[in-house]
């Protein structure tokens, strides 16, 4: 069915102004972390902040098992029932009331393995300050705001948060070299950091009633959803062991807990780059499935084009500077800004992320294929296969790398396996769904921004040593000149960037040319949606 320009062109309109603002919000949380990050782990040191980090791994497994997939499946059927107040409403109820029982339970289980196992047991006061996280989750109904498509509220709601929990981490965290105050410290950040939560829910159950009644209107519906939920709540459970079991597993692999610090450092660009990328996923997925559901497989195709296109344009260089840049990186991040020697604190740490920079890109793409064809395709137990193969090679390799050839370097061992798994997980899922992902991601364009990647990399590798020399010249102390040389190169290799995919015409880059920008909107109002 046709369907006219007048309704078409507001609904691409909207897609694009939510890839905007999520992008601003994500690009927002990342200079907010950079800056914080740094300052954290110095003042905390290796083994204080390993052991904030392994406490929080292992939280974070019971995280997943309260929400146990509730807001995916919210978010899908409260954006169905929008228009509908009293749907929505009986809905939102419905959903609260699964995310409560399962809190409680999750708690509860959590509460019986950390009094049952000693190590858990002598941090359990760790542990419970940070499961607060998941217990106020329940009252945050975040899924409602984002099936209500209200973006500009999260953005601005999320970034006044970060930015506050920014500024007490400046003001309160200070370093200390007695270990009972850095112990202090340690629960001081714990806590800060689940201010945001905190805060979160408290806003968005004030003003949550604009939206729903909490009047009780029909029965709770909950039969129909325990099926979906337990598919996706494997899913999401494997995804957890699968992103968390790296930094829990060194945690018992090392008492000291440095290798955990350590490799907090080297993932956390790693973590920064897939965050942004996956922020946009919240876009597309609504309007993949809507295509695919229409049949309207010409306009499914070019979507699927699009994203894969960004994927590319933001993993490829992301790549090839990380892992030519690992050290000066991972020095600013863990505080010692001393690009020209590894510091004894968060030893690897470049190593690691040099290990894990392949999961920018093949994490990226895989993500690109659950939440844009296997989901919209009702294909979505490929990824749970494909996720608890991850999980059993991981941890499989994870053990096997850091006991034999890695025993005095766990970290690299581990980063090292995760990195091998990412990518064979990554090749399963592009083969399963070659049908669409074949052409979406090996074509002429995409070859194009692999080759502007590694003329970045080669650029990055020279230039940031050089850079980094020239400024210690100029009376610079190291991270001075460390972070100097690192904006430098980074400009510098964005230039170069841009400059080599407009002279080979990149469709996205020149997408953004004042003609070819005119030309994709009158391309778009004229192209009729359905079959």
């Amino acid at each position: 069915m046709a369907t006219s320009v007048s309704q078409k062109t507001p609904a691409f309109a909207n897609v694009r102004a939510n890839v905007v603002i999520n992008l601003i919000r994500t690009l927002t949380m990342t200079v907010l972390s950079f800056l914080t990050y740094p300052y954290i782990t110095r003042a905390l040191g290796d083994q204080a902040f390993g052991l904030y980090s392994w406490a929080n791994a292992f939280v974070y497994y019971f995280l997943v098992l309260a929400k146990i997939s509730i807001p995916n499946i919210a978010i899908r059927e409260c954006a169905k029932a929008k228009s509908d107040k009293q749907k929505l409403s009986n809905l939102v109820q419905t959903f609260f009331l699964l995310q409560a029982i399962t809190t409680l339970v999750s708690f509860s289980l959590m509460s019986g393995i950390v009094l049952s196992v000693p190590q858990l047991f002598q941090t359990r006061e760790l542990i419970y300050l940070l499961s607060i996280n998941f217990l106020c989750g329940a009252f945050s109904f975040e899924w409602v705001y984002i099936a209500l498509e209200k973006h500009f509220y999260i953005t601005v709601r999320s970034i006044s948060l970060l930015a506050l929990g920014a500024v007490l981490t400046f003001l309160f965290i200070k370093r200390s070299d007695t270990p009972a105050i850095l112990e202090q410290e340690v629960y001081l950040y714990a806590a800060i950091t689940i201010s945001y939560t905190v805060f979160t829910s408290l806003l968005n159950s004030l003003i949550l009633p604009r939206h729903i009644s909490f009047k009780k209107t029909h029965p709770y519906q909950i039969r129909p959803l325990i099926k979906p939920l337990l598919l996706l709540f494997l899913i999401s459970f494997a995804l957890t062991l699968y992103n968390q079991t790296d930094q829990f597993l060194l945690g018992l692999l090392d008492e000291s807990k440095a290798s955990v610090g350590s490799y907090s450092v080297g993932v956390k660009g790693v973590d920064i780059v897939i965050t942004l990328i996956t922020s946009l996923y919240a876009v597309f997925l609504p309007r993949a499935t809507h295509y695919y559901s229409m049949e309207n497989k010409a306009f499914y195709r070019n979507l699927l084009r699009y994203s894969f296109n960004i994927t590319l344009f933001i993993a490829v260089p992301a790549v090839a500077t990380m892992s030519t840049m690992a050290r000066p990186i991972t020095s600013l991040i863990s505080g010692s800004g001393d690009l020209l020697s590894s510091s004894s604190s968060y030893r690897d740490a470049d190593w690691i992320l040099v290990a894990l920079s392949c999961m920018m890109l093949t994490y990226s793409l895989g993500d690109n294929v659950y939440n844009e064809i296997l989901l919209p395709q009702k294909k979505e137990r490929h990824y749970l296969y494909a996720m608890l193969f991850g999980v059993s090679c991981n941890i499989g390799l994870s053990l096997l790398f850091a006991l034999l050839p890695f025993q005095d370097r766990p970290g690299i061992g581990v980063a090292l396996a995760t990195g091998i798994t990412d990518v064979l997980l990554c090749a399963y899922l592009l083969f399963i769904s070659r049908e669409y992902s074949r052409r979406a991601l090996f074509n002429p364009n995409s070859l194009k921004i692999i080759v502007a990647g590694i003329l970045v990399g080669i650029a990055s590798f020279f230039l940031c040593p050089f850079l980094q020399s020239r400024f210690l010249d100029l009376g610079l102390v190291a991270w001075e000149a460390s972070l100097f040389s690192l904006i430098a190169t980074v400009a510098i290799d964005a230039l170069v960037y841009v400059l080599f995919l407009l002279i080979c015409k990149e469709k996205l880059v020149c997408s953004f040319l004042p003609k070819q920008r005119k030309r994709r909107e009158e391309n778009e109002q004229s192209q009729p949606q359905g079959k």
